[in-house]
């Protein structure tokens, strides 16, 4: 992307840790504390619905358990994803991208969707994911960005809707990474912030692409990241960080 359009500060899975994950309180949350984009994690049901959750299984966020996308999406809307977290959140329900994206669009958010299969199903995950957010942002200001740690879900996402800026997630620099990258037409690396130095930056921004990392939650690890130019940062801590 020659324009990058993104702010520097993006709430991670809503509002970190201060709402349970990847919920609309969690969003509403976040951007009350100043934050105009979030990241989440969107897999899907096993009748094809993208939903948001991050871990393959329920139990750590819902009162079931075993694999989400094993249950079709009439039963995971049923499930409680907030409970967890509090009794104040007890009862929320589990999104729908279509329900997250509604709310962004109707609240001027801007969203990174990390792309996050059910084991089996990376390709068709990217597909189908990237192929609902091309329709409900279609003539929106600013698409979202798709991102995933499996380069074959951003293949998927690539095919249904090349509009839309992709970034390669990474946890550890993995050979071939970049070539990966280039061959995606990624317009974003996205780190563990632990690794990126001076080089690795350098050697990002000359290709054209841009450089982001994640988990954030720590003072000198993001003056750390703003000292080596980096150009956004994902974080849980909403409530240290003023994104403005």
């Amino acid at each position: 992307m020659t324009n990058w359009p993104y702010p520097f500060w993006i709430a991670h899975r809503g509002a970190g840790r201060l709402a349970p994950e990847n919920t609309l309180a969690a969003f509403r949350l976040g951007a009350a504390h100043g934050y105009r984009m979030a990241e989440c994690d969107v897999k899907l049901s096993a009748d094809g619905v993208p939903f948001l959750l991050h871990d393959a299984t329920l139990e750590r966020t819902t009162q079931d358990a075993g694999t989400a996308g094993e249950l079709p999406w009439a039963a995971l809307a049923q499930l409680d994803a907030g409970g967890w977290h509090s009794r104040q959140y007890a009862g929320e329900p589990i999104p729908t991208l279509q329900n997250l994206a509604r709310w962004c669009l109707a609240n001027g958010q801007m969203l990174d969707i990390e792309i996050k299969p059910t084991p089996g199903l990376e390709e068709k995950t990217g597909q189908v994911v990237a192929e609902l957010a091309g329709h409900l942002w279609q003539g929106a200001a600013v698409p979202p960005l798709l991102t995933s740690f499996r380069p074959e879900s951003l293949q998927g996402a690539w095919r249904a809707a090349p509009q839309l800026p992709r970034g390669l997630l990474l946890d550890t620099l993995w050979d071939g990474w970049l070539d990966i990258a280039k061959q995606l037409k990624c317009a974003a690396i996205v780190c563990n912030h632990a690794l990126w130095d001076t080089a690795l930056v350098e050697r990002v921004h000359r290709l054209g692409l841009r450089a982001l990392s994640y988990t954030v939650n720590d003072e000198w690890a993001a003056e750390r990241l703003i000292g080596l130019g980096t150009d956004g940062i994902v974080t849980d801590r909403v409530d240290l960080f003023s994104p403005v």
